[in-house]
């Protein structure tokens, strides 16, 4: 890798947009296809941050090498164990889902990485993550997280109906896609519920899980809501087509960036990649999925996409496509464009 740097003395961490994902148990699958979907739509270069159970490990490392090389040049990848740096191992593992909780140790543990993306395993990206990468830009001074809303109407949200915690707003907020700036996550003081001066982020994590883990349904995501209640001015919330969910389009259609901009995360939670009620998501989940690398985006993604949506049609988000091919037919097309100058730009030369 070292060969490949033409700056030795700018470490290869800052050309990447950082993203990391924590998979166990049956996820292999899910997180590779993720991975495809930031690999096929993304410019810069990628730093791949996998924290992954020790069974899991060579499966991933096989799998990668399997890309066809136009492809795995795009990007670096590091597997790491699941590991909590403070409190009872056992009892975070246990938290919500397998290893879930591995996210809230992401700035103890990439103490060299600046700026980085979380998603879950779940979720696909329909157009570039350079797009997400740019909003750490738009963080005032006081912000080093982003989030979505977990709902955009409050009388039929989860946390405004349903939590015995605080929460961040009015409708809390959903953890499946995070950018944070760690570099700040690391050198504030959180304002608390636990002592009235401040603590790091590490110092707080312990004590409160322990304060609120009788009344806690989603683990990680509730004590993140937790701790954005207490430090408001420490969130960026970005809108609905950024972290899209079946609750955005099952109710009838309640994310209006989607509709004027299109899906740009589609966030397949409740496991509906794998199970017949959101046909929608499960369509493009297995486009991607089937997608053989160095064919036609259009004739082999875009197309057999159009297709099956029209066999989703009857259902409550199969009524709104648009939302769901608007960006990713922009991408396409601007990934086609690009193969096109670089490939016309290197006949040129000879």
């Amino acid at each position: 890798k070292s060969g490949e740097q033409k700056h030795p003395k700018e470490p290869s961490s800052l050309q990447c947009m950082h993203l990391a994902v924590v998979a166990c148990g049956d996820r292999l699958e899910e997180t590779l296809i993720m991975l495809k979907s930031a690999v096929l739509f993304s410019s810069r270069r990628l730093c791949f941050h996998i924290f992954a159970e020790d069974s899991l490990k060579p499966e991933f490392e096989k799998k990668l090498k399997e890309w066809p090389s136009s492809y795995t040049k795009k990007f670096e990848s590091n597997i790491y164990p699941i590991t909590f740096s403070v409190g009872n191992a056992q009892e975070w593992k246990k938290l919500f889902k397998p290893c879930a909780a591995q996210r809230l140790f992401l700035p103890v543990i990439l103490k060299d990485v600046d700026s980085l993306l979380y998603v879950d395993t779940d979720v696909l990206f329909l157009r570039p993550i350079d797009d997400i990468w740019h909003l750490l830009r738009e963080f005032n001074s006081t912000q080093l997280a982003a989030m979505a809303p977990e709902h955009e109407i409050p009388k039929i949200g989860w946390y405004s109906r349903f939590a015995r915690h605080p929460y961040y707003g009015t409708t809390g907020v959903n953890s499946g896609v995070m950018l944070m700036n760690l570099t700040r996550i690391r050198s504030t003081q959180f304002k608390n519920s636990l002592i009235p001066g401040g603590l790091t982020w590490e110092e707080m994590l312990y004590p409160l899980y322990q304060k609120y883990k009788n009344y806690i349904t989603w683990g990680d995501q509730d004590l993140l809501n937790i701790i954005f209640y207490f430090n408001p001015e420490c969130l960026y919330v970005f809108p609905c087509q950024w972290n899209y969910r079946p609750d955005h389009c099952m109710y009838g259609s309640n994310c209006r960036g989607a509709e004027e901009e299109g899906v740009s995360i589609l966030h397949g939670n409740r496991g509906v990649y794998h199970d017949d009620k959101q046909p929608t998501f499960k369509a493009l989940y297995e486009v991607i999925r089937d997608f053989p690398f160095e064919d036609n985006l259009f004739q082999s993604l875009y197309y057999p996409l159009q297709s099956k949506f029209l066999d989703t049609v009857h259902t409550l988000c199969g009524r709104i496509p648009q939302v769901f091919l608007k960006q990713i037919e922009k991408t396409m097309k601007k990934v086609y464009e690009n193969r096109v100058i670089v490939y016309l730009g290197a006949n040129h030369r000879y």
